[in-house]
């Protein structure tokens, strides 16, 4: 039965269709908020899937670019693989709802939006978020929900829940915010500088707006929501790790795990692993199941060990960082690069500067966002971790943490009109062990700062983690996570920021949320740690940007010319510009508004370039001198380029100081000669002169 939902959010109506299309899935939500349309369904399979000792949850954002009208571009004229933001807002999506199921389910879980209409002012990834947790809610699949998510901005001190389109473009802050009845389970920001107080009280915001939200999805769920389905528990049995203990007891686990090495560790672990599967060998149904058992047990040493007796698998204190450094110019012939290096987690990052021109070009359904000319790629390979496979490209993770330091980065770039550059940081991973997206902040500061682009102050991102206990008031927040600690820990808590405030935060939980204490320690241990990192070990390397680039990097002059003339420097099928970059091996780019940027590695020739352009949109007058190479001999005279479709003529009588009988004897094609305008006639046409004595009065 169709049934219509309908409240107020944010001054624009959300509507939530059910039962009116997608009948056949477990769950489905028809979302309208404003004129942005998207169908969020849930579906579960009816069996779990063998083998696999996790949650296979899947969480789709699908772009229709009929959405926006557009036809997609390219040869397919149909939509192809997932765009970036798609890939970011599944993940944003996936975060606060996996913890939400239960532990023990294995059966395939697909979360599938479909975005179907965009209106600017209501964003289709927030709709998508909203109809995710709605369609879940009401279906038969267990979950422990319901949950809602708020996007907050902060324009002039003031906070603006759902900010539209326009508002979005001037605001300080872009914060998602998911929440349970009870507390925070997911972050999401980028911000502008923003001081840790004024973030804390912005998340809160939008958690109070998510408990509206709540209130709205339990009415849906009381009149349309379904039974939940029992499933086959994966849960390993009682009697399994009763056997595994009275094998390993207890202390041999500590020993094995407690250890600052991560390849001895693994060790430890992979003895331990072989002894009990020669133990198990008669069993089969608990031989599948050790992989899992064994991960339950050295989880449950870990947290035991932190939350009792502060102890860490290293040996760090709580608030204790890992041994870090700092270097840069560690390639060459790069134009920037830094490595930085915490613990066993190590970024090399190379940046590359190239004209504007080179910005990428973004095809989505944001018709605000069209290109961008700060971009950061992160890199992760398996030797990075001590394994073997082959590359495939970047996964979503590798994306997502691009995402993270790029977002992190962008608020203290310079302006294109300070700094007329595109600008790309590669972070590759030569060593991981937990927190390789917050050192990609600080290599990407330290290679932007060699490479010479003037950021108005340096970033760094550090990450912390947390371990509660039985009670929302037993719990330990840890300082610098390593990778241990984040697989079993409950919490990845990443910031990153300046000295002044906050630029990104990104937080990931394992349990049913946060409490504002744990918050609020957590962003104050990030920013302690943060002044740490800044103050010790980058500025004692690299305390400003260089004043110069480096000398394998392209320089750019900029200069304004008359819109109008932009035609005049281009030419008739581009012959004027090409003749141009052909002579001088610059690369020119000119925007609608008359800017002009000439890129090159050869200052001479860019500034032949530039005198070139200026030539041709300069108005000739009289008494103006030029050089300029003749081009056409005829009997009374010869004719001389001054610039690119701009040629002017000496008068036999004006060649010389002299009588000449013959052209020919003063000049011939190509020669290159000095002239001064003598006249522009009415029709335009410009007169010269060689002759020294005109010459000799030149001003």
């Amino acid at each position: 039965m169709y049934k219509s939902f309908t409240m107020d959010l944010a001054g624009r109506k959300l509507t939530v269709d059910v039962g009116r299309v997608a009948a056949q899935a477990n769950g489905a939500a028809f979302m309208h908020y404003g004129d942005t349309v998207v169908l969020s369904t849930a579906t579960a399979s009816a069996k779990p899937r063998e083998g696999i000792d996790f949650f296979p949850l899947s969480v789709e954002y699908e772009e229709k670019m009929y959405a926006v009208g557009k036809i997609p571009g390219g040869f397919n004229k149909r939509e192809g693989k997932a765009s970036e933001n798609a890939i970011l807002t599944s993940r944003v999506i996936d975060r606060p709802m996996r913890p939400l199921f239960p532990k023990d389910y294995r059966n395939d879980v697909t979360l599938d939006n479909v975005v179907m209409s965009v209106d600017p002012d209501c964003s289709p990834e927030l709709t998508a978020m909203l109809g995710s947790a709605i369609a879940t809610c009401i279906s038969d699949i267990p979950f422990d929900g319901p949950c809602a998510m708020t996007q907050i901005g902060l324009i002039d001190g003031a906070f603006i829940v759902n900010p539209t389109s326009a508002q979005k473009q001037v605001s300080d802050m872009a914060l998602t915010v998911a929440s349970t009845r009870e507390k925070v389970i997911m972050i999401e920001a980028g911000a502008n500088e923003v001081p840790e107080a004024k973030m804390i009280e912005a998340i809160f915001k939008a958690h109070e707006v998510n408990q509206e939200i709540i209130r709205f999805i339990d009415t849906i769920v009381a009149e349309c929501g379904k039974e939940k389905h029992t499933y086959e528990s994966c849960a390993v049995p009682e009697e399994l790790f009763a056997a595994i203990r009275e094998l390993v007891p207890p202390q041999e686990m500590e020993e094995a795990v407690f250890t600052d090495e991560k390849q001895q560790r693994e060790a430890n672990i992979a003895a331990i692993t072989e002894r009990l599967e020669e133990a198990f060998a008669e069993n089969e149904e608990w031989l599948g199941l050790l992989g899992d058992a064994i991960y339950q047990y050295e989880k449950k040493t870990v947290r035991k060990m932190i939350l009792k007796d502060h102890k860490r698998p290293d040996g760090r204190q709580i608030t204790e960082i890992r041994p870090l450094a700092a270097e840069i110019d560690i390639l060459p012939r790069v134009h920037g690069s830094g490595m930085f290096t915490r613990g066993q987690t190590q970024i090399l990052n190379a940046c590359t500067l190239a004209p504007l021109s080179e910005a990428q070009k973004l095809d989505g359904l944001d018709e605000n966002e069209t290109c961008k000319r700060y971009m950061h790629h992160y890199n992760f390979p398996s030797f990075s971790v001590g394994e073997t496979k082959p590359s495939r490209g970047p996964g979503r993770r590798e994306i997502g943490h691009g995402a993270l330091a790029e977002r992190a980065l962008v608020p203290v770039l310079p302006s294109t009109e300070e700094f007329p550059y595109a600008i790309r940081t590669v972070s590759e991973t030569m060593e991981s062990n937990g927190s390789t997206s917050q050192a990609s902040i600080c290599a990407s500061t330290l290679s932007l700062m060699a490479a010479g682009v003037p950021i108005k102050e340096m970033v760094a991102g550090i990450s912390c983690g947390l371990v509660t206990g039985e009670t929302d008031d037993d719990y330990i927040v840890l300082t610098d996570i390593q990778g241990l600690e984040d697989f079993f820990g409950d919490m990845d808590f990443k910031v990153g920021g300046t000295k002044n405030g906050i630029t990104a935060i990104q937080m990931d939980i394992k349990i049913h949320g946060l409490t504002r204490p744990i918050i609020e320690e957590a962003i104050a241990r990030t920013r302690e740690a943060r002044m740490y990192i800044l103050d010790n070990v980058m500025k004692p390397v690299i305390s400003e940007p260089r004043k110069h680039l480096s000398p394998y990097a392209p320089k750019i002059r900029q200069i304004m010319i008359d819109p109008q003339k932009i035609g005049d420097v281009v030419g008739k099928q581009g012959k004027v510009i090409n003749k141009i970059i052909e002579e001088t091996g610059v690369k020119i780019d000119i925007t609608d508004d008359g800017a002009v940027s000439v890129c090159g590695t050869d200052e001479a020739m860019m500034e032949k370039a530039i005198s070139i352009i200026h030539s041709i949109v300069t108005d000739i007058e009289p008494g103006m001198v030029f050089t300029g190479k003749v081009v056409r001999l005829m009997n009374f005279g010869a004719f001389v380029e001054l610039a690119p479709n701009k040629d002017g003529m000496i008068h036999i009588s004006k060649l010389a100081d002299r009588r000449v009988a013959k052209v020919e004897d003063v000049v011939n094609i190509g020669d290159e000669v000095t002239v001064k305008v003598i006249e522009v006639d009415k029709m335009g046409r410009i007169n010269l002169s060689m002759r020294p004595s005109d010459l000799a009065d030149q001003k």
